[in-house]
């Protein structure tokens, strides 16, 4: 016979219930409900997915023959698949969004200062998205192309901490860039960008909250050389260190102040890369450096779609 607590119990005890319950009471989650609140409804969903059930059904058929154990796991009285879909189509996303922020925050707390030996002494984050494939036939309203349907999570990643510190999700069709905006900027920071991001009207816009960007270059750019640094390390990659202003109509209108331009040579793949940065101070290596690290963003969308459904 059993006896103490589920591991799976054991797990849910450090969900803090009490921000959960704030939560539920503030869009009045629990509002005409008796037996499936949204605390239940929470458990329920967290061990369809760390069981990696695949859907609504197959979740409920997994659960049907520990009923006995509904109360000590929290899931209630009875599990149903119509009082699970109803439930998720009638509750405030916003319950398990803001709840979910607060575990993120919660975990970059925990997370601080696990890189202590990390070559750059400020935060280091890493923009990305990554497009979620959807069936067309269920999810109608996310209709892409050729028939596909899907949405796209953007995600700001705290390299530091290797969690996640922003997610937007909007429809699959939105360009990357037109999300820089949202992004929470913290001045002394530094953000890295794919050449998806080379947008000088959002890269201005960082620039002017005090904060740090290294965007690699999308297309050749018209520039001229305000500065030659002159420095130029085989060993290291770096073939060019330059302090620039653009040229173009358009680039110069937007971005009107000098900005540093890297060029490095990745010897392993045999790839020049070209960075743009508005940072003066730290060495050409380290902005490439920067940059290697954006990887961690791909790792993370790469985990996300091998372990959860």
């Amino acid at each position: 016979m059993h006896k103490g607590k589920f591991i799976f119990s054991q797990l849910c005890d450090y969900l803090p219930k009490r921000v959960y319950d704030c939560l539920v009471d503030k869009y009045e989650g629990n509002k005409y409900v008796k037996t499936f609140t949204c605390w239940n409804h929470l458990l329920v969903m967290l061990f369809g997915q760390l069981s990696n059930r695949e859907s609504l059904r197959d979740l409920v058929t997994t659960l049907k023959p520990h009923q006995r154990f509904f109360h000590h796991l929290g899931f209630g009285k009875s599990v149903s698949r119509s009082n699970l879909s109803k439930a998720n189509e009638v509750r405030d996303v916003n319950i398990f969004k803001l709840f979910a922020e607060r575990m993120i925050a919660l975990a970059r707390t925990k997370r601080a200062g696990y890189k202590k030996d990390f070559f750059l002494d400020k935060k280091l984050y890493a923009f990305d998205s990554t497009t979620i494939s959807l069936c067309l036939s269920v999810f109608w309203w996310t209709k892409l192309h050729h028939g596909k349907g899907g949405v796209k999570m953007h995600t700001l990643y705290d390299v530091k901490t290797d969690v996640p510190a922003f997610v937007i999700i909007t429809d699959a069709n939105v360009h990357d860039s037109k999300v820089m905006s949202e992004i929470p900027y913290e001045a002394d920071s530094f953000y890295v960008f794919d050449r998806a991001y080379m947008s000088t009207k959002e890269l201005y816009a960082i620039d002017k909250s005090k904060a740090y960007f290294i965007v690699r270059e999308k297309h050749k750019m018209a520039y001229e050389v305000v500065e030659d640094r002159n420095y130029n390390n085989p060993e290291t990659g770096i073939m060019a260190d330059q302090i620039i202003g653009f040229t173009g109509n358009k680039t110069k209108k937007q971005y009107s102040r000098p900005l540093r331009r890297i060029v490095f040579y990745d010897k392993e793949t045999n790839r020049t890369f070209v960075f743009y940065t508005n940072n003066m101070e730290i060495s050409a290596e380290n902005i490439a450096l920067c940059y290697k690290f954006r990887w961690r963003c791909e790792l993370f969308f790469k985990w996300l779609k091998q372990h959860l459904t």
